[in-house]
């Protein structure tokens, strides 16, 4: 898969991701903070799969200059 998430994106994404994991283990909220997982798993890999499918990116690298 290509790289489409940028810098901000992806710190942004590994944060949500991290603490929504954190307040489930220490279970300050229910099972649902396990969707914090998406978010993690799309900044480490750098890529998210909806913006693949609606053509976006964050990623400056990717970015068409016209």
């Amino acid at each position: 898969m290509k790289v489409n998430v940028g810098g901000l994106d992806r710190a942004l994404r590994i944060i949500v991701g991290l603490v929504l994991i954190g307040l489930t283990l220490n279970h300050t909220i229910g099972v649902w903070g396990w969707i914090g997982v998406v978010p993690l798993a799309t900044g480490l890999f750098k890529t998210c799969p909806l913006y693949s499918i609606f053509g976006f990116s964050t990623c400056p690298m990717n970015r068409k200059t016209t």
